[in-house]
């Protein structure tokens, strides 16, 4: 497959660009020697042990927002210690503060930042400026930890370290014990890691580095990290762990059939493993994993032609996921999520027969991860699931036999990953995903290639993928069908002025949807940005951020028009800080070749132009309040569309916060694809638009409250309301215009309803026990109902699905228990 005029262009742009930058140089790093101590730590949060008085010394450190370059004021000033041994890194800290009420804190659970003040340190092992691992603890010793990739922060990650702080006249200590099981490295003699050092003092507004982050240079965190030195014979151990879970399950739906029970129950039991199979590589194994007492997902009433994108909440296919999720071409909830033939079983239906049970998901069997990254800088990650059979249940209506259909086959999920770091923060990566299913259902294979090029200073950048698909077997006629997609941009990353230039194609093949996550195919977009940054703060603002997209775009075949997009916006930071986005859109008359919902068809629709604001006050204060409101007008059937989202958040202590998210949709003369229909005579597709009116409120209630820095409870309501309302309906015409149509057809009035409620105890390292009460309302009718208390008080008089379940997970350690062991004999 040939690249376009566009890519040519484009990849000549990169080379000259790169030849006349790659000259300038570097920003100087600073450096420190790592100091190892033979006396025994212990962390209780007390820096006064005589041990950090001969420890590396870390301090004046630089304010990189909102005003980089300044000098740290002396009052305020941070200090961080550092030792190791051959068990473990060692940081101390004393963060200064003038007044201990400007210290902003709040127990929000692990792995959440909140409103806190924080310190942390960030280790770059491999030294390629971009890959590393974050450690992070709050005034209150909650801990933060995070794996840093080219894809960004994966916050998900986590590791199991040990912090204490106390906060004292003056300020707040911290010490923390990192084990070398908690971070990943090269067998060497001699260590030399990248190193960062960082404060927020969220009251003031500030975030401060040891390292000098300029803001206008490079984005990676690690491209503008120091240096640690001397690290001198540290053995990485051997890192074994087990996390088994035991589980309990009650639920209650209300069944009118007395031969289906309205209480259950169920028993679990599995095991999570990890284990080093050297320095640098982790295999991760969960056996028979039990996901419960994952949040519920955002359901909503689905009127577009591309299905809905639900969040990942299950822990195995959130944390070190960072290699797989490269290319975008992984979407886990395909792993356990909806049989393959959940939708067209109504087609292997005989006469006189119904179906009574057709599950809605996947049971997951097991899944293996294995990544890690060699000395060379070479990332390997291989990731494998496997889900059991799926059957739908089907009856006789006449003689209420039962039989079986396969609505899913055993089916296994593979990933393949290599990375390979470049200098200048550089790499190069090849993914491959396949699916298998077991019989006759197609099987699938995706594999891209992705560069992702800087020059010297990271002010250049030039990234992109290629990648093929190939679908075995597909519509079982014996063939392959085999799909390109290249994306490709050229973009000024560093400095004030931003710009990027970018194609993105894919051909009408193409899919990559048995793995991933596309809404369509068969397109060919153009298109540029151009930014501009101040980030020198004035009197009015902190920082200031103005943006220019132009988009074009057309199907790929047979290369039709499909529209063009305008959009400018103007976002910062105030010097009260409140931050603030103002938005403009431009969407010309369009050619939407999927609203249709059928093959070959197209509807031609008029342009639109919508404003954007929103705002948040300073979240630092005990209340916080944000606001987005959206206006989108459609001159061609006096449409009216608004979306109103505010947001309340009071903290009334440093345990108890409660925030309400409401989102209001209004949607007057909204025109949308209602039905379709085939005409027996000409046997041709009749395609019917409905106008209407929508109008969607969703209410998110959160209450958060945490009894000690490893105990909290969450308590999670939200209530989704849709009301749609035909006024007229249209038949599409085969030019994509409308004419009025007498069919009719019903409304809609959708009520979701979901608690979510999780107390959770971490009662060791690792260990935590976890209680959780789910309820679940469903409530879809073609009645409107438009009083907002009534529909509220018919879902709660609909079934109720209630659940309960308590979740015990043990940590243990193979080299802590092989260490208690020696010290015991």
């Amino acid at each position: 497959m040939l690249l376009s005029k566009t890519a040519y262009v484009t990849l000549l742009f990169l080379l000259t660009a790169l030849t006349s930058f790659s000259q300038d140089a570097l920003p100087i790093k600073r450096q420190q020697s790592a100091v190892r101590t033979d006396q025994k730590i212990i962390i209780d949060g007390d820096i006064n042990d005589s041990a950090w008085k001969k420890a590396t010394y870390f301090s004046d450190f630089i304010e990189w927002q909102p005003s980089f370059g300044n000098k740290e004021d002396v009052n305020n000033k941070t200090e961080f210690y550092l030792l190791y041994d051959d068990e473990a890194i060692y940081i101390a800290g004393f963060l200064h503060e003038t007044n201990n009420d400007s210290i902003s804190k709040e127990l929000v659970g692990r792995d959440v930042l909140g409103v806190n003040d924080y310190a942390g340190i960030l280790f770059d092992t491999y030294n390629d400026g971009i890959n590393g691992f974050g450690y992070y603890v709050t005034p209150l010793g909650e801990q933060f930890d995070a794996k840093y990739s080219s894809t960004g922060e994966d916050a998900n990650w986590n590791s199991v370290y040990e912090t204490k702080v106390k906060i004292i006249p003056g300020g707040w200590t911290f010490e923390m014990k990192i084990p070398y099981a908690a971070i990943r490295f090269t067998k060497k003699h001699e260590q030399a890691w990248g190193v960062q050092l960082v404060r927020k003092r969220t009251k003031a507004g500030k975030r401060f580095t040891w390292n000098p982050f300029d803001p206008v240079g490079a984005s990676n965190v690690f491209a503008q990290a120091g240096y640690l030195t001397k690290l001198m014979d540290i053995k990485p151990p051997v890192r074994l762990s087990f996390s088994p879970y035991l589980s309990t399950y009650v639920n209650h739906f209300p069944s009118n059939d007395p031969a289906i029970k309205s209480w259950t129950s169920s028993f679990n039991a599995g095991m999570d493993i990890k284990y080093g199979l050297n320095q640098s590589f982790t295999l991760d194994m969960t056996l028979i994993p039990d996901f419960g007492q994952v949040q519920s997902d955002n359901q909503i009433l689905n009127l577009t032609p591309f299905e809905v994108k639900y969040n990942e909440y299950r822990t195995f296919f959130t944390e070190g996921t960072e290699l797989f999720s490269k290319g975008n071409l992984f979407y886990s909830r395909r792993i356990g999520g909806t049989p393959l033939h959940y939708d067209d079983i109504e087609d292997h239906l005989n006469d006189n027969e119904k179906v009574i049970n057709n599950p809605t998901a996947t049971k997951l069997i097991n899944a293996v991860k294995f990544s890690g990254r060699t000395s060379n800088g070479l990332g390997i990650g291989f990731l494998n699931a496997v889900t059991g059979a799926q059957y739908a249940t089907i009856e006789d209506t006449v003689t209420k036999r039962t039989r079986n259909y396969e609505v899913s086959p055993v089916t296994n999920y593979n990933i393949f990953v290599l990375d390979q770091s470049l200098k200048n923060n550089s790499s190069v990566s090849f993914i491959n995903t396949n699916t298998m299913r077991n019989g006759a259902d197609y099987d699938a294979n995706v594999m891209a290639g992705l560069w992702d090029l800087y020059n010297k200073r990271n002010i250049y950048r030039f990234y992109g993928q290629a990648g093929i698909s190939q679908l075995f077997n597909y519509e079982n006629n014996g063939q392959t069908q085999t799909g390109y997609s290249h994306s490709i941009t050229f973009a000024k990353a560093g400095g004030n002025f931003n710009f990027n230039i970018f194609q993105n194609l894919t051909n009408d093949k193409y899919s990559q949807n048995d793995m991933g996550y596309a809404t369509n195919n068969n397109f060919l977009d153009n298109g540029l940005f151009i930014g501009y940054r101040w980030l020198k703060p004035t009197n009015f603002y902190n920082n200031l951020y103005y943006t220019f997209n132009f988009l074009y775009s057309r199907r790929y075949k047979p290369g039709d028009f499909q529209y063009a997009d305008f959009n400018t916006s103007v976002n910062g930071q105030l010097r009260n800080l409140w931050d603030f986005n103002l938005y403009f859109d431009i969407i010309t008359n369009q050619n939407d070749f999927y609203e249709p919902r059928v093959d070959g068809r197209v509807y031609k629709t008029p342009f639109s132009y919508v404003g954007d604001i929103y705002f948040n006050t300073n979240p630092a204060k005990k209340y916080y309040a944000s606001l987005e409101m959206a206006y989108r007008y459609l001159p061609a059937f006096n449409g009216n569309y608004a979306d109103i989202t505010p947001t309340n958040q009071i903290r009334f202590n440093k345990k108890l916060t409660i925030s309400l998210t409401d989102y209001l949709q209004l949607r007057f003369n909204n025109v949308g694809y209602a039905f379709d229909s085939t005409d027996t005579a000409s046997n041709t597709s009749l395609v019917y638009f409905g106008k209407r009116d929508r109008i969607s409120l969703e209410n998110i209630l959160t209450i958060k409250y945490n009894f000690t820095n490893t105990m909290g409870l969450s308590f999670r309501l939200r209530h989704y309301w849709n009301k749609l309302e035909y006024k007229s309906f249209y038949l599409l015409n085969e030019d994509g215009t409308l004419s009025h149509s007498n069919v009719t057809y019903e409304n809609k009035n959708v009520n979701y309803f979901n608690i979510d409620m999780l107390y959770t105890w971490q009662f060791a390292p690792g260990s935590f026990l976890n209680f959780s009460w789910k309820n679940a309302v469903s409530a879809v009718d073609d009645i409107v109902v438009k009083d907002y208390l009534k529909n509220l008080a018919d879902t709660w008089s609909s079934p109720q699905n209630n659940n309960i379940s308590l979740q015990i997970i043990y940590y243990i350690d193979y080299a802590s228990y092989a260490r208690r062991r020696k010290v015991a004999g």
